[in-house]
Formats: structure tokens, C-alpha cells, sequence
């Protein structure tokens, strides 16, 4: 994988996150918070935002190194996730999303081809895993685009569509800024 491609990824899952994040900003805190039952796999919306949230959070530490070496115990790791208690409105999302995206962003921006294409190895409870730098980072990608989905549905059912969220869209706005 090339840098440019990663970037390009990367502007694109920004773009996107904007979109459903300017949604979530319509709706209720009441509606925010609710818990739902419709088929989402998560708890209603703020619990689909924070877990959205945490996946970028845990994929960039991994990707820094934080899980290099075991921690002590799974409580530990435990302690490394994100909560809806610690993250209660949407407005503290919002901010926290906003430093991880930065946070991302500048990860990124140091990497060279070489790491890009390089693998990593982590510790998880019970487990040592490698992968490749990109393969963590589209994860990241096609993680957020599951749940995505599933909060634009939940968003839809508030009447406050995000949009869509096609690559082509993306793209041809993209082209149209430019010009």
C-alpha cells in the first residue's frame, strides 16, 4: 500500500465521520443517549458512537506501540477502553472524536512507505498478533463503516439522515472544492 492511497482513505473516512457526526449534532440528547432495540448490535446511538470512538482510539495506540508487551491483567486492558460513562454527551464525543482524529491524522503524516508496509506485533489477552501497519489501518476504515451504518440507520428512524456515504460522492465533491 502506498502512503497517498492511505491518505486518500483516510480524508475519505473524515468526510464521512463529518457527515454523521453534523447528524448526530441534530438530534436530541434524549434521542442520543436512548437505548434501542432495533437490530444495530449496539445499544442505540451514543453506544454506536462510542464504539466507533473507542475501535480508533485501540487501533491507534496499538499502531504506537501501547500493546507491545503484555499488560498486567485483562483488567488493564479493560481500563484502556472507552465507556459511555466516561463519554456521556455528545458534545464530550464530539471533542474526543476530534482528538483522535487528530491524533490519527498526525500518526499518518510520520509514516514512511516502509513502516506503512511493515508488520507490528501486539499483545492481547491470550494472544500475540502481527499484522501489517495498513491492514490495522483499514481496519479502522471498514470497522467505522459497519457502524456507520448502523447509526445512520438509527439517525434515519430521527429523521435526521446523515447522507450517503459513497466513495464516488466523496470523490466528486472533492474534485468540485478544487475547482
Amino acid at each position: 500500500m502506498k502512503i497517498d492511497e492511505i491518505k486518500l482513505l483516510y480524508d475519505y473516512n473524515d468526510w464521512a465521520d463529518k457527515r454523521l457526526l453534523a447528524a448526530c449534532a441534530r438530534v436530541s440528547s434524549e434521542q442520543y443517549a436512548a437505548s434501542t432495540s432495533i437490530g444495530t448490535g449496539r445499544g442505540g446511538l451514543r453506544t454506536t458512537m462510542v464504539h466507533i470512538l473507542d475501535n480508533i482510539w485501540q487501533q491507534r495506540i496499538t499502531l504506537q506501540g501501547y500493546y507491545k508487551e503484555p499488560l498486567a491483567n485483562e483488567a488493564a486492558y479493560d481500563a484502556t477502553e472507552l465507556h459511555e460513562d466516561a463519554i456521556p454527551t455528545f458534545a464530550a464525543l464530539r471533542e474526543r472524536w476530534m482528538t483522535e482524529q487528530h491524533e490519527m491524522r498526525a500518526y499518518i503524516d510520520t509514516l514512511a512507505e516502509e513502516t506503512l508496509n511493515g508488520k507490528i506485533r501486539y499483545v492481547i489477552p491470550n494472544a500475540v498478533r502481527e499484522l501489517f501497519v495498513w491492514q490495522i489501518l483499514l481496519d479502522v476504515i471498514f470497522h467505522a463503516t459497519q457502524h456507520r451504518s448502523e447509526a445512520a440507520m438509527l439517525l434515519t428512524g430521527y429523521d435526521q439522515s446523515p447522507g450517503d456515504f459513497d466513495f464516488t460522492i466523496f470523490l466528486n465533491e472533492r474534485v468540485s472544492e478544487k475547482s
